[in-house]
Parts: structure tokens; sequence; C-alpha cells
């Protein structure tokens, strides 16, 4: 009989305690949504594997810091991969949760920018990447197409080089859309390899097995207060990261 194979990533259920307290880092909350700083690794929601979920783990927060009888009400309106960092939003109410739906959908109305850490310079220091993504189910991989064809969807980001750091450069990516591995899929096109993507093209893997994509920032009005939210995400500490958020202009 066939038995999921666990992932490189240990997250056992049997600490979600020990693995909130010692993982899960809350950057904005109010009565209507949450955001957390996702770690490397961590999973947004369930897959075969198992292993406890971002939203596991929030709801057991949010029960645990308002003494909350019975299930907490959490709602997803987006993800990262499990390899990526950085800005998640969660919804606390079904209101919340229909609005930024919405804007999620509109690309106008949710703007997320992106750090990439790649192993090449694009030929132009700005741009846009424009193509066709079509997604390999079996192999959980998109491919990027300059046409569109059959079943694919569109995908399009502007990015931007902002640093070099001894042999990786680092690129601002303003995602217009969001797809199956957009980012990594569009870099991998033209030739560019965020550092640890083994599965699209990287050299070699990361020791903690995520790669140098974090989502960096996410800014939009709020769905109930109508408010302007800016969120930043600090990336993981390691060398690389280290070393790049000393420099002035990076710091947000």
């Amino acid at each position: 009989m066939y038995a999921p194979q666990r992932s490189p990533f240990k997250n056992d259920k049997s600490n979600l305690q020990v693995t909130i307290q010692q993982q899960m880092e809350i950057i904005y909350e109010d009565n209507h949504i949450i955001a957390v700083n996702k770690a490397c690794g961590e999973i947004v929601q369930g897959d075969k594997t198992g292993d406890v979920t971002l939203i596991e783990k929030v709801k057991e927060y949010i029960k645990e810091k308002y003494k909350k009888p019975g299930d907490v009400y959490l709602g997803s309106p987006h993800r990262l991969d499990r390899p990526t960092s950085g800005v998640i939003l969660f919804a606390r109410t079904s209101k919340a949760l229909n609005r930024l739906n919405e804007m999620f959908q509109d690309k106008e109305a949710m703007k997320k920018t992106y750090w990439a850490v790649v192993d090449k310079l694009p030929d132009d220091e700005e741009g846009t990447l424009h193509h066709w993504l079509v997604k390999d189910e079996e192999k959980n991989k998109s491919h990027a197409h300059n046409k569109e064809r059959k079943g694919s969807k569109e995908a399009i980001l502007n990015y931007r080089h902002v640093a070099t750091l001894n042999h990786y450069h680092l690129l601002e990516i303003d995602l217009k859309t969001g797809r199956h591995h957009q980012i990594r899929a569009q870099l991998n096109r033209i030739g560019l390899h965020i550092k640890g993507d083994l599965k699209y093209g990287a050299a070699r893997s990361n020791e903690n097995a995520g790669i140098h994509l974090h989502a960096r920032k996410i800014e939009f009005i709020h769905p109930v207060t109508k408010e302007p939210i800016k969120i930043v995400a600090k990336p993981p500490k390691d060398p690389i990261w280290n070393d790049l958020v000393q420099i002035d202009y990076l710091k947000d």
C-alpha cells in the first residue's frame, strides 16, 4: 500500500505548541485580518505529507490568545509555495475573506512585492515579463511559454535589479498575476535561477530545503476599515539575507 513520503521539512503535529512559539511571527493583527511572516518550509494548507499547517498554527494562536472556545474561523485568500518565505495574509471573518478574495483577483487592488536572489543578471536592469504558464500536475511544476497555449494562464510581473552581493543578485519583483510557481517559472524561462530552487534549475539546494524567494511586502486597502495597509516581512536569517538587509536603500 502506498504511503506518502515525508517532506524534507520537519513539521510534526505532535509539537504544535512548541512550533508556534518557536517559528510563527505575527507581523500584523486586528479584528478582521492577521498576517504572518511565513518561514521556509511551512505549509499554508494541508497536503499528503500530513504536516501541521500554518492555518492550524494561527488558529491555535488565536484560540490561546483570546481564550476562544470551540472552533476558530480563519480564511485563506492566497498561498505561498512551501519553500518560499514572507508575508501571508489570513481573514478572521467571512466578511473580510470575501473582500480579500476579490482584491487578490484584482491586479490593482493588491500590490505584492517579492525579493528573489538569483544566480545571474537579467539582460535589462528592469523590465516586464509576460508569459503563458502551463501547469504540469504530475510534477507539480509550471512551464512558461512566450505564446498562449491550450490550458495556459497569463502571467505578468515587473522586476528590477536592486543589489549584487558576491555571486548573487537581488531582484525586486512586483507581481501582477498570481499563478502557480509564477516567479520561479518565469525567471527560469529567461535563464535565471533562484538560489536553492532545484526544481527550476538551481545548481544546488539550500541547507534548509527552502529557496531564496521572499514575499517582502503587501499593500492594500483594508477590507473593512478602508484604511491603507502596508505589511513588511523581514527575510529569513542566513548569511546572504543578513548582508542584503544591511544595505541602506533596502531597509523598509
